[in-house]
């Protein structure tokens, strides 16, 4: 039973990789990699493994530092959020990538399918149990989702790309109880392209999320947003995915709000779900005032009651510097004090 406070505080997934670990520059100089990209990391391969420890770790005491609630282990051995996973199944040519659209219509190198997609053993479990080692406090982490890990590859082998997704859904299935028998507390399915090709989403995607969590009965999340704020900058005012989530499995939607000043009567569309609120804006390393993020929260209880939000950053933090990303974590936990105790007084 996962025991949390009232307006529970949350990144998304991902912290920002020190410098020393990580060519910061070349990582924003390009879109997130689809295939591996180790030329990324500033440490040699023989130590690569004990320098992704250390970093792992100073994300973990930053989050609680900063009074964060639920933990994540920062994505810090990730070079994205979706090939640390994606490239370690089967079925896939890394060494010969083909080409995909990425959401801003630009070509990536992505992997090409050239058989059944497999998943031949755990993939994030051994990050897990590092987390999990290293903190008292509830732990969250996160899988890329079937439909977007199917946009993000050259499909070589499935008659369509709704077959190839349905692999990837029973490739994700096992990883997420995997997560779950290892002891994660929430595993968030990361789908962006659902929010990117709408269309697609709602042809196949959304079933292949569901395959996904078949069967599942741990807490689950899915998180939907508008791209990384440091590579996409102009955001919609409206999402053109989510209500259809309604009716899916998943416990947990995460939405992004701040940098967009979404229209929050999409909320109540989602029913019984937990909102995952975006209320850190990631566009700038500006830190907001307590009081301002505070506000953004507000807006949002007129259409979901303050038991069903947690409060969390728009999207990854990935792409901040570590000293904004450390202030707006303590800005998010900060308006979550100041919440609760107004909450309380009215109660």
């Amino acid at each position: 039973m996962i025991s949390l406070p009232l307006l529970p505080t949350s990144l998304v997934g991902s912290y920002a990789q020190p410098d020393w670990l990580i060519d910061r520059a070349r990582l924003a100089g390009r879109f997130p990699p689809r295939v591996r990209a180790r030329e990324l990391w500033r440490i040699p391969p023989e130590l690569l493994g004990q320098a992704q420890d250390d970093a792992t770790e100073l994300a973990i005491r930053a989050q609680e530092r900063a009074g964060l609630d639920i933990v994540t282990d920062g994505e810090i051995r990730r070079e994205s959020y979706s090939n640390h996973f994606a490239t370690a199944l089967e079925g896939l040519d890394l060494d010969d990538p083909g080409t995909a659209l990425d959401r801003s219509g630009h070509p990536n190198p992505v992997p090409r399918i050239v058989g059944p997609i497999r998943r031949p053993r755990p993939v994030e479990v051994d990050d897990l149990l590092f987390l999990r080692a290293h903190t008292r406090r509830v732990v969250k982490m996160t899988v890329p989702g079937p439909f977007t890990m199917s946009q993000q590859a050259q499909n070589e082998h499935y008659p369509d790309a709704e077959a190839a997704a349905m692999d990837y859904a029973a490739a994700v299935n096992a990883e997420i109880r995997d997560l779950f028998a290892a002891g994660a507390d929430i595993v968030q399915l990361d789908e962006p392209y659902m929010q990117a090709r709408p269309d697609a989403a709602r042809a196949y995607g959304l079933a292949a999320l569901n395959a996904a969590l078949d069967g599942i009965t741990g807490m689950t999340a899915v998180h939907i947003c508008f791209g990384y704020a440091a590579i996409i900058h102009e955001r919609p005012e409206a999402y053109s995915f989510l209500p259809e989530l309604a009716g899916c499995p998943v416990r947990q939607v995460s939405i992004e709000t701040a940098q967009s000043g979404l229209d929050l009567g999409v909320l109540s569309d989602l029913k019984d779900k937990t909102v995952v609120l975006g209320v850190i804006d990631l566009s700038t390393p500006e830190v907001e005032p307590v009081e301002v993020v505070a506000g953004r929260v507000r807006r949002a209880f007129e259409r979901v009651p303050p038991e069903r939000i947690v409060i969390a950053t728009d999207c990854g933090m990935k792409y901040l510097p570590r000293w904004s990303a450390e202030g707006k974590m303590r800005a998010m936990a900060g308006a979550a004090r100041l919440l609760r105790e107004e909450l309380g007084g009215s109660r």
